[in-house]
Parts: structure tokens; sequence; C-alpha cells
């Protein structure tokens, strides 16, 4: 067996391992809540939803010592907050992947590229302006942030095309459009006389509004457009190599970008539907896996979908303990991981790709 093979399959390993213990922990935080609760009882109560669904007491007669508020907790909070974190991470991390292979630069990401913004400001408008509600909000809710980030990084791309098409050009057109789209954001949520508190906290991102609608809504977005990625990495590594190269090697250039760019908008920007912006995952997952395995996307786009997931969940249970009782939005603990890595980036590479 290969160097690389075994270097695969030690990240593998570790990495669902990873998964596995995050997310026991995560639907543990029970412990670190208002309500009490030891690790056993939570461990017994996984058990019975596992085993039995919900409503539990449906189907199997219990005695009056059991808990049955622990496991309605587990069912209606814990469990989908922690599966969407899982969702939300795989899918910044596989959107911020495809970007950077678009732009041909790992300096780029959803939230560097403006698309996170866009997203934001097309799933505030459908929120504070109540043009849909009930169903119909949770299908129009990530269809307006998908317009939004498509139109965001639409506009990012065309400034880089029309200033030189350098890395840096990308960047500070992602910036740019960000900074412009957030503006319109906050005069949406200011001139609103509706509550601002649950907006702003989404606007900050967090996860901590999960339930099984947001689930059954993103689980078939971003498996789908996961799995539809890997049956054109081999088209994202030879798009690597230039234009010229990728024409010779059969690659249709223009069509090829607009519907990546098309999956990653759509991708990044159902996560900020539902969870608002959480910046830099995208950013630094797939870097962290480019360092250890190299650019094949065939590895980077599966593996940064899982060591995403980890992250975010990480952050995620950070966010809920660091300044308890206070929640902190997840947003925030991966900008604190993001920001110094940015720079570092910045600092180490920046010559390498123009800037």
């Amino acid at each position: 067996m290969s160097v690389v093979k075994r270097k695969v399959i030690l990240l593998v390993a570790l990495s669902f391992a990873g998964l596995l213990v995050l997310s026991v922990l995560s639907m543990s935080s029970l412990v670190f809540g208002a309500k009490e609760a030891s690790l056993w009882e939570v461990a017994a109560s996984l058990n019975r939803l596992l085993l039995f669904g919900w409503p539990i007491g449906n189907y199997l007669p219990l005695p009056s010592c059991v808990d049955l508020s622990l496991d309605s907790i587990l069912y209606y909070s814990r469990i989908p907050r922690t599966i969407v974190a899982v969702l939300i991470g795989s899918g910044l991390a596989a959107s911020g992947a495809i970007m950077q292979a678009i732009a041909r630069n790992p300096l780029v990401d959803p939230y560097i590229s403006g698309v996170s913004s866009g997203a934001a400001l097309g799933a505030a408008l459908s929120l504070l302006t109540s043009w849909f509600t009930g169903v119909a909000q949770m299908i129009s809710l990530p269809l307006a942030a998908f317009a939004g980030g498509l139109t965001a990084f639409t506009l990012t791309f065309l400034i880089y095309r029309a200033s030189g098409e350098t890395p840096l050009s990308f960047v500070l057109g992602g910036v740019i459009v960000g900074v412009a789209f957030t503006s319109l954001t906050t005069l949406l949520i200011v001139t609103s006389d509706k509550e601002l508190h649950g907006v702003l906290f989404w606007v900050f991102g967090s996860v901590a509004y999960a339930s099984w609608d947001n689930v059954w809504v993103l689980a078939p977005i971003i498996v789908s457009l996961t799995l539809a990625c890997l049956l054109f990495a081999r088209d994202l590594n030879v798009f690597l190599l230039g234009d010229e190269q990728a024409v010779q090697m059969g690659v249709n250039v223009k069509l090829f970008r607009r519907g990546m760019m098309v999956v990653a908008a759509l991708m990044a920007s159902s996560c900020v539907a539902f969870t608002g912006i959480i910046g830099f995952v995208g950013l630094v997952v797939p870097h962290i896996v480019r360092l250890a395995l190299g650019s094949d996307h065939r590895l980077l786009l599966p593996l940064s979908s899982i060591f995403g997931a980890n992250l975010l969940l990480a952050a995620d249970i950070i966010a809920r303990i660091a300044m308890k009782p206070i929640e902190l939005p997840v947003g925030v603990i991966t900008s604190f991981i993001g920001v110094p890595f940015f720079a570092y980036l910045l600092i180490r590479r920046g010559k390498r790709y123009g800037m």
C-alpha cells in the first residue's frame, strides 16, 4: 500500500472518529445546559430514541422514574442541531473548495467572495418582508438566499474579469461586494419593524434554531450537490492547469466555470439561508486538506466535507459553553479561527498568488 493511500485511510478514520465523538458531545451537552442530566441518562435517552423513535410513550410502557422531557429535548433540539451543524460545515467546506478551484486561488471562500453576504440579503428579504409563511417560506428561503448568493458571486466575478483577472482582484472584488450586500442587509434590518434579536443572531451565524424541517431541506441539497461535484472532480483538476490546457483536454471552460459557480453558490447560499453567515470554514478546511493530500479534488472534496463537519461541530460546542450561560453565535468562533489563518495565508503565500 502506497504512502498516499495509508495517509488517506488514516485521515478518513480520524475524521469519522472525530465526527462521532463531537456528535456525542454535541448531543450530550445537556450537562452544560439548564437541564441537568448525567451522561448515562443522555446515553439511555439516545438509545430509546434510536430504538423506538418519538414519541416513545406511544410504543413503550416506561416507569415513572424515566424522564421523557430529556428525550423530547434531544429529539426536538439537540439531534437536529447536530445534524444541521454537520450539513452546514460539510456544505461550506465543499463550496469553498470549488470556489478556490474556479478562481485558482486558495484565498477564496463563500465568505470572502461575497456569496454569504448576498445570500444573507436574499434570506433577510424573505424573512422580513413576510411574502411567504409556513411551508412556502421553507421553500422560498433557500431560493431567495440562492438568488442573492449567485448575484453576489456573479458581481464578484465580473469585477475580477474587468480588473485583470488577478487573484488580488478576485479577493478585493469579493470584499467590495460583501460590504455592499452587508450594508443593504443592515439597512433592511434597521428599517424593519419586526423583532430584531433573532434576525441579528441569524446574521452573525448560528445553528441554535435548527429543526427537523431544516434537516429535510438541507440534507438532499448538500448531499446531492457534493456527489455531483465529485463526478466532475477530474475536470476540476484539469481546470487548475489553466484555460488553454483545459480546452486541449476537452473541457468546455466557459460552461464548466458557470456551472461550478452555480453549484458553489447554491450550496453556500442554502447553508446561509438556515444558519446565517458563518465565515472562514470554506477557507480553512480545504487549505488544511490540500496541505495534507494535495490538490486532487477526488480526495479534496470528500475530505473537506468531513473536516468541515468536524470543525463546525467543534465550534458550535465551544459557542455553547465558552460564555455559559450566554450562547455565542457560532460565526464568532469560526471567525476567531479564520481571521488569523487568513492573515497567515496572506503573509506566507500572498506573493505566490500575485498579492
